[in-house]
């Protein structure tokens, strides 16, 4: 019979074994430390100044001092002292700095929703991707423009070179003054996502097109109706589609 547990590598409890208890406290204080393991960054190559009992850290490649050979090992602090776990296939941990999950693949920790090709909400997305890496994903950039004054106010973000856009949506924030309506789109197209929108806070509109793609980066432009700009505010909503080359 091992000594040890296959999967956790905890120790038995031998016969005629002395000092059983010094085991037993061994094999609670490995699984104190991997159940439900969480770390709190994956950044440290040397160990931190003060750890507090119980403080866990993923090791980066290139450690020194004290976790000099522990690169990508979990370093444990308990009872005044460092422990190493060596990670095996399959294990799940929680990075607090960057709140998000890694699973050990046997190389490498890899974030979880990439090693499972799960698709998670954000402001770029990818869909689907290629075995040598084309990429199609869907993208929102958005941004408030505050303050508007004068004829036109183009926006900071932009229709990115090579996006295949849906539309841009916008919502009057801040009721607009100086004109009696607006319209957004882009220089040469005023109207290109909607004309003669409500200037009253609230008003919203949802400007669908094409699709279109567009060949250079082109930003959003608000253009005044009925007189120019003196105030008020509006965020708007870039909706569009990413295609990425291969490696």
């Amino acid at each position: 019979m091992p000594d040890t547990t296959t999967h956790l590598g905890l120790p038995y409890l031998l016969a005629a074994q002395a000092q059983k208890h010094v085991t037993h406290n061994e094999a609670l204080r490995l699984l104190d430390c991997l159940v439900h393991l969480a770390v709190l960054d994956r950044t440290l190559t040397t160990p931190p100044a003060s750890p507090a009992d119980g403080d866990r850290h993923l090791v980066a490649s290139g450690a020194t001092g004290l976790w000099a050979g522990w690169d990508l090992n979990i370093a444990f602090w308990v009872d005044g002292a460092w422990m190493r776990l060596v990670p095996r296939i399959g294990w799940m941990v929680w990075v607090a700095s960057e709140r998000l999950f890694l699973v050990w693949t046997g190389t490498a920790w890899e974030v979880v929703t990439d090693a499972l090709g799960i698709i998670v909400r954000g402001a770029s997305v990818e869909l689907a991707r290629s075995t040598s890496g084309g990429t199609t994903g869907v993208a929102v950039a958005e941004e408030l423009l505050a303050g508007l004054t004068g004829a036109f106010v183009d926006s900071t973000v932009v229709i990115p070179d090579r996006a295949i856009v849906l539309g841009v949506s916008t919502r009057t924030v801040t009721a607009i003054t100086g004109a009696s309506s607006y319209d957004c789109g882009i220089a040469g197209e005023p109207a290109k996502f909607g004309g003669s929108l409500g200037v009253a806070a609230g008003s919203t509109n949802r400007g669908v097109i094409g699709p279109q793609a567009f060949y250079a980066d082109t930003p959003v432009r608000l253009t005044a109706n009925g007189g120019a700009f003196t105030g008020g505010a509006v965020r708007l909503a870039i909706h569009y589609l990413t295609i990425g080359a291969t490696d």
